[in-house]
């Protein structure tokens, strides 16, 4: 039973299907292994043990009277913070925002919760959301099971490391310039960033979207079919129309030969990229054409001042919320983030402001004529894997906060489906032994493109290490 936290969502319903394993004997697997690894890893600010207990006897019910409410009955999932839960706090990761219980669910949390799927905890995450690392005033500093004193990326920090260390098969984060991505790849795990609007989401904002975070792409498929599933009270006012697809059902009938994959491993800007990561990438490509894809490779896909220009506007943006606040309150958030978001932001004209839309803009328009020749394009996740556990960005400069962003922010912008799946590990001396992910994006809409891509990928792949049962 101390394994059961470890199985997959799709060999738990086996199991369940066949009645030798019940929800309740998984909750407590995976309960027992969150005692053995909080406070040390720090993945959840929000432990929902009495809750997630009673509702695994009631999916133990469904599954007696052959009654499971979807294919994911009585499967433990956690939540990022920052998708709405009735009776939780949800401070967005920083001390100076209130604690009031929500009155309301997010989309994501009533598909959830109708699917029969047993919400463990809600996961960390850093300031407002801003930061590709575990670094929080309110939630404390996560950890990467993988190496402790490393980070676990952001900013669906607890998730990623959640997901790594063995908190169930299900992981829910949001993304709105990496924040699945960057801790999958640090982490280890696969993470979706589905095509904007596939996900219902409130509130919707430009580029921010929901999506899973699992050991297994199959998991993933399965938890896209729930969480992708209309809202009945159209919150998502971006949202697509509702869709026919299923998502793990189709995840096999795919066919790699022939299909057009543009390869680049250097964003060009920002960051520089580790020899090791971009070798994951051109490694991967060519078992990839190896295996019957047409693959060429492309230049970078954005401009630096395009970069910028997203880096302005978030910064403008989190610059406008804390210059109304009171000393005492910006005193409450993270000294890096008031850094970032204040350094040049008061010096920003209407002019500059339009300036920056239109940079993102043309972020936008160069990534989608970028890829549309192509049915997928493969590229690192990040330049590095992951760095320090104390530091807010690679380089702990708030001026180059978002500098390691160049190869995942696009796809916010241009709306389209990307995600992270790990490769290989770090043969470098400081970064030894750390996972390497590789970035899979498509056209928008194609989420089961990349779902199936990214399947072929996890069976092609190197053999990959053992979770890290022991952290650290």
């Amino acid at each position: 039973m101390e394994t059961l936290c470890w199985l997959s969502a799709s060999d738990l319903l086996d199991m369940y299907r066949r009645g030798g394993v019940s929800p309740p004997h998984v909750v407590a697997s995976v309960t027992r292994r969150i005692d053995e690894c909080e406070p040390a890893l720090n993945a959840l600010y929000l432990r929902k043990d009495g809750n997630a207990a009673a509702r695994a006897v009631e999916s133990a019910k469904q599954w007696r009277e052959r009654a499971p409410r979807s294919a994911l009955e009585g499967v433990p999932v956690t939540v990022k913070e920052n998708l709405f839960s009735v009776g939780d706090p949800a401070p967005i990761g920083t001390a100076v925002n209130p604690t009031t219980p929500k009155t309301v669910n997010s989309p994501v949390v009533d598909r959830l919760n109708d699917a029969g799927l047993i919400t463990i905890g809600k996961t960390t995450m850093p300031d407002f959301g801003m930061l590709s690392s575990g670094q929080s005033s309110f939630h404390g500093v996560t950890r990467n099971p993988w190496q402790l004193d490393r980070n676990p990326g952001g900013s669906s920090s607890g998730a990623g490391a959640a997901c790594a260390a063995g908190y169930g098969p299900l992981h829910v984060g949001t993304d709105i310039g990496g924040s699945i991505r960057l801790p999958a790849a640090f982490c280890g795990i696969y993470g979706l960033k589905p095509s904007l609007g596939r996900v219902p989401i409130n509130p919707p904002y430009m580029g921010r979207v929901a999506g899973p975070m699992t050991r297994t792409v199959r998991d993933a498929a399965m938890l896209m079919d729930v969480i992708a599933k209309p809202d009945p009270q159209h919150r998502d006012f971006m949202n697509l129309p509702p869709h026919t697809i299923e998502f793990a059902g189709a995840l096999e009938q795919f066919d790699l030969r022939g299909k057009r994959i543009a390869v680049f491993a250097d964003a060009g800007m920002g960051w520089p990229v580790q020899s090791d990561v971009a070798a994951a990438v051109w490694d991967c490509a060519q078992l990839l054409e190896a295996h019957g894809a047409h693959v060429e490779t492309i230049p970078p896909l954005i401009t630096e001042p395009m970069l910028d220009a997203v880096c302005a506007f978030f910064e403008l943006r989190s610059g406008a919320e804390i210059s109304v606040m009171s000393d005492e309150q910006r005193a409450k958030i993270l000294p890096f983030i008031v850094h970032w978001a204040t350094h040049r932001s008061g010096s920003f004209s209407g002019a500059d402001v339009m300036r920056f839309y239109g940079g993102i803009m043309a972020m936008k328009e160069a990534t989608v004529a970028a890829t549309h020749s192509y049915d997928f394009v493969l590229s690192p996740v990040c330049p590095i894997p992951a760095f320090e556990a104390d530091f807010c960005c690679p380089s702990n400069d708030p001026t180059k906060a978002l500098w390691h962003i160049a190869f995942t922010v696009p796809y916010n912008v241009s709306e389209q489906p990307a995600a992270s799946i790990n490769w290989s590990y770090s043969t470098e001396a400081a970064t030894e032994g750390l996972p390497i992910g590789v970035q899979i994006a498509g056209r928008r809409f194609d989420d089961l493109g990349v779902l199936q891509i990214s399947r072929v990928i996890e069976q092609l792949r190197p053999q990959q290490r053992p979770w890290p049962v022991r952290l650290g």
